[in-house]
């Protein structure tokens, strides 16, 4: 591999901020280079002569399909990374081998399937999601193209984290700055010069992605490198394949619950905003996303850190590496707050020069993100039980802020303040999550200060009953008799 012999024994004895800084930049600089790739369309989008403000709107609608898409492909690809660095990790390079080669026929067949049914019912999928008469034309231009382009997606995200786990996170992370800096070129000779609108964003994205997956399959097409395809190509095995899709399936579920709350929103917005409303969420949602992307760069260093010293039993790293990535990822996310709550007409002047449609982004982003600055907390700790093997508490704090949260109240809040009430769901839903994870923290802090570097983990669950002395039975009782008391009597309450 290309990181040299002692990298994993410097995990544990490196000094954190110095490991984190290794470690956590090149992921920083991926995801941001990703946000920045979706951030390039809107913004000369919403820069269309006489149509801007309503293309960008057609634009956000789409955000639930383009959700479903990378859904499907994080099923296949996390699944094969995961498998192929365990494989690699074995040396066992030929099994390795297989299990990327399955990898580009499973993409192939979920890509072409994804395609006919999107394009078989593209009007109506789009109606659902929230497009009108007047926004209709301008999603289906945009989707139709970006649908026949999908399996090429699917292949260039899934071959691209197959690349970084490898050994070849320089590489992974060239190919994704090609692409941003490919389309940022293109975007403007397709959607102005050539008079292309809409579909000249569309046509130069797949473009630059058709590019970056020719050399990225020229890459590992070459039997120089301990990784590359082996024969045949395109025979599906089974257990691989089942294999790939059990692991992905995490992965899968939050994307699906983005893929909702994206869904919801716009439904919501057109209800008692109308499509410049969504046109705004879709402005703020783009805003947003380029630091929660920068937060989960520090994430992606946060992973190998917590989860090395954490099975060297070095506790004390393990807390050191949370709490200065939390740090870091919360100032990260203040500074959106702020922008957000002082200068927010300049962030949204970005993407368009509709005063309307300004105003309302510019709204809606004040109030969306009044809780912003301790977002990067929650984010933190999420990905940190993940780093700890403790995929029920990640999948939890992942999806309590989306499906336990934010769909009741984005579903609530608009029956007595309407569009107000979409945005409003946000900040509370964040905060909730906030402490939800704070409770998890903080228990497993507990945890981890009641023990000393070395000592077995499987005695903390043990040690935390025992100075407690909680009689869990008797709680659940009692929560449950308080529940049929207030059933009960909520008439009269």
């Amino acid at each position: 591999m290309a990181d040299s012999a002692s990298a994993p024994l410097d995990l544990g004895t490196e000094k954190i901020g110095t490991l984190l800084r290794k470690y956590a930049v090149p992921g920083i600089i991926a995801q941001t280079a990703a946000s920045l790739y979706n951030m390039v369309d809107s913004i000369y989008i919403g820069h269309i002569p006489d149509v801007g403000s309503y293309a960008i709107s057609g634009l956000a609608v789409t955000f639930p399909l383009m959700n479903i898409s990378i859904a499907l492909g994080t099923l296949v690809g996390v699944g094969a990374m995961t498998l192929i660095s365990i494989m690699l990790g074995q040396k066992n390079y030929e099994a390795a081998g297989k299990v990327l080669s399955n990898t580009l026929t499973l993409n192939v067949i979920i890509g072409v399937l994804f395609t006919i049914v999107a394009l078989a019912f593209l009007d109506p999928i789009l109606y659902f999601f929230g497009a009108s008469e007047r926004t209709i034309s301008f999603a289906r231009d945009y989707m139709t193209i970006i649908i026949l382009g999908n399996t090429f997606t699917h292949l260039l995200h899934g071959f691209n984290g197959i690349i970084r786990s490898s050994g070849h996170p320089k590489t992974a992370m060239t190919l994704t700055l090609f692409t941003v800096i490919s389309n940022a070129i293109l975007d403007p000779v397709f959607i102005f010069t050539l008079g292309l609108g809409i579909k000249g964003a569309a046509l130069a994205t797949v473009i630059c992605q058709i590019l970056a997956l020719v050399y990225t399959m020229r890459f590992l097409a070459d039997k120089k490198r301990f990784l590359h395809f082996s024969k045949p190509l395109f025979r599906l095995n089974g257990r691989i394949a089942r294999q790939s899709l059990a692991i992905g399936l995490g992965p899968f579920m939050m994307n699906v619950a983005a893929c909702m709350v994206a869904l919801f929103v716009n439904q919501q917005l057109r209800k008692y905003g109308g499509d410049l409303a969504i046109g705004a969420y879709g402005i703020v949602n783009r805003f947003v996303m380029l630091f929660a992307m920068i937060c989960m760069g520090f994430n992606q260093g946060l992973q190998p850190i917590a989860g090395y010293n954490y099975g060297a039993r070095l506790y004390s790293r393990v807390k050191e590496v949370f709490i200065l990535t939390a740090k870091w990822e919360v100032l990260v996310t203040t500074v959106c707050f702020l922008i957000s709550m002082f200068i927010p007409e300049l962030a949204v002047d970005i993407f368009t020069n509709d005063p309307e449609l300004e105003a309302l982004a510019a709204r809606g982003m004040r109030i969306m993100c009044c809780a912003f600055a301790l977002v990067g907390f929650g984010m933190a700790s999420g990905n940190f039980f993940q780093c700890l093997g403790m995929v029920r508490i990640s999948i939890f704090l992942s999806l309590s802020r989306q499906l336990l949260f934010l769909l009741p109240l984005i579903y609530t809040l608009p029956l007595w303040f309407r569009e107000v009430g979409v945005w409003i769901s946000f900040p509370i839903s964040d905060l909730l999550n906030i402490i939800v994870s704070a409770i998890f923290i903080i228990y497993i802090f507990r945890k981890f200060n009641m023990m000393k570097d070395g000592d077995d983990p499987a005695l903390l669950g043990s040690i935390v009953t025992a100075r407690r002395k909680i009689d869990y039975p008797r709680l659940l009782r009692a929560f449950t008799n308080r529940i049929k008391f207030f059933t009960s009597n909520s008439a009269r309450l």
